[in-house]
């Protein structure tokens, strides 16, 4: 059983940068996939950016060339570095791990606001 803990999140001014951390309680080295999703207040929960056990990643339109995801096995901690960041980007942030079954965390809020 792995848990995952995001933390990183808070209020930034339009413009700015956060980073966002998701730590595991286990090895995350077996995980095959990794992401990072977002739920706005009255919206869906949608894809941000995902990282393949390979290296290989994937963004939404809406993020690209902002943001990046990353992880450290040695740390069993994945990334969202996030810069340029806009009020459309305020949500809750939630990262997710895949092995055999998914694994969710709880969510860190995100609020871009002047």
């Amino acid at each position: 059983q792995v848990q995952l803990v995001e933390s990183g999140g808070g209020l930034v001014q339009p413009g700015g940068s956060l980073r966002l951390s998701c730590a595991a309680s286990g090895s995350i080295f077996s995980m095959n996939t990794m992401a990072w999703h977002r739920q706005a207040p009255g919206k869906q929960r949608e894809l941000v950016a995902r990282l393949l056990i390979g290296g290989s990643t994937v963004y939404a339109d809406s993020v690209k060339g902002r943001f990046t995801i990353s992880r450290d096995n040695t740390k069993n901690t994945m990334y969202l570095q996030m810069n340029s960041l806009k009020p459309e980007d305020t949500a809750v942030y939630y990262c997710s791990a895949f092995s055999t079954q998914t694994y969710w965390g709880q969510g860190t809020q995100v609020t871009v606001s002047s």
